[in-house]
């Protein structure tokens, strides 16, 4: 896992952005790092095994988790943020620019109306995974990705999107766990689902 202070410039302008727009709660900023910056590249686990692919969507990226930091952290990859809120894509954008990205791009539309095809699509406390899933599977190129981010409830909202996974014959390959670096035992799954 990456070092904090690579993320320290990033996470920085991150709170300068939240003072203006609300993209995390208040409460949550001094978990910056534990709850949204290591969780976001927690996908490393993912890239180890299955590789990193050319192109990652993020759906619903909010304050840009996990898009930001995957963009940070792998140059190599391009990242496109997509969220329908006009002030958080700008705020996203604003900490991209700042940052000198130069492999993400922040859209402001619905996923459904974006185009072209990916080789690896996020989300992060979005929606349940059978909700997601309708809007991820069709974004993914044959043979890609779609990693969930998830906490609790894991197996409910797997067994609620087997329907939809057929539909699209979609496959979840793997779960992979792993606990954020905080006090309190707090684990999450990454739903990994082939195309």
């Amino acid at each position: 896992m990456e070092n904090k202070d690579f993320y320290k410039h990033y996470m920085e302008l991150f709170l300068e952005e939240n003072s203006k727009v609300n993209l995390i709660s208040k409460n949550d900023e001094k978990f910056l790092w534990e709850k949204h910056v290591f969780d976001s590249i927690s996908i490393s686990a993912f890239f180890e095994k299955y590789g990193k692919g050319k192109t990652l969507l993020d759906i619903g990226t909010g304050g840009g988790f996990p898009a930001l930091p995957v963009a940070l952290t792998y140059p190599e990859i391009q990242v496109t943020a997509v969220d329908s809120i006009a002030k958080k894509i700008r705020a996203v954008q604003a900490i991209s620019d700042k940052l000198g990205l130069k492999n993400l791009n922040a859209v402001c539309t619905r996923v459904e109306n974006l185009n072209g095809k990916f080789d690896i699509v996020t989300s992060r406390a979005v929606s349940s995974l059978k909700n997601i899933c309708e809007y991820a599977l069709p974004k993914l190129k044959k043979g890609g990705y779609f990693v969930a981010y998830k906490s609790r409830k894991t197996s409910e909202e797997i067994e609620e999107a087997k329907n939809i996974l057929k539909k699209f014959k979609a496959e979840i390959v793997e779960i992979i766990e792993y606990d954020l670096p905080l006090d309190e035992k707090l684990t999450r799954n990454l739903i990994i689902i082939k195309l």
